[in-house]
């Protein structure tokens, strides 16, 4: 094999193993953002549903029920 010929092979893998590279650091990068915005969502899903949960207590619906009968 001539010289000249595995400095261009070895040119090439290099060259496609860089491109492979920067294409997962990219993937990677685009992955944790989408996992940060799920994780932003649910994060207030969960306080959504505390508040939905905490004002459906039976204690307040009773106690608002109540209110409202002796206010008319």
């Amino acid at each position: 094999m001539d010289t000249d010929t595995v400095i261009i092979l070895l040119t090439i893998t290099v060259i496609l193993l860089s491109v492979v590279i920067i294409t997962m650091l990219a993937v990677a990068t685009i992955l944790l953002i989408k996992v940060r915005k799920i994780a932003s969502n649910m994060q207030q899903i969960s306080t959504n549903v505390a508040e939905a949960s905490n004002w459906l207590s039976p204690f307040k619906v009773f106690a608002a029920l109540s209110h409202a009968i002796k206010r008319r």
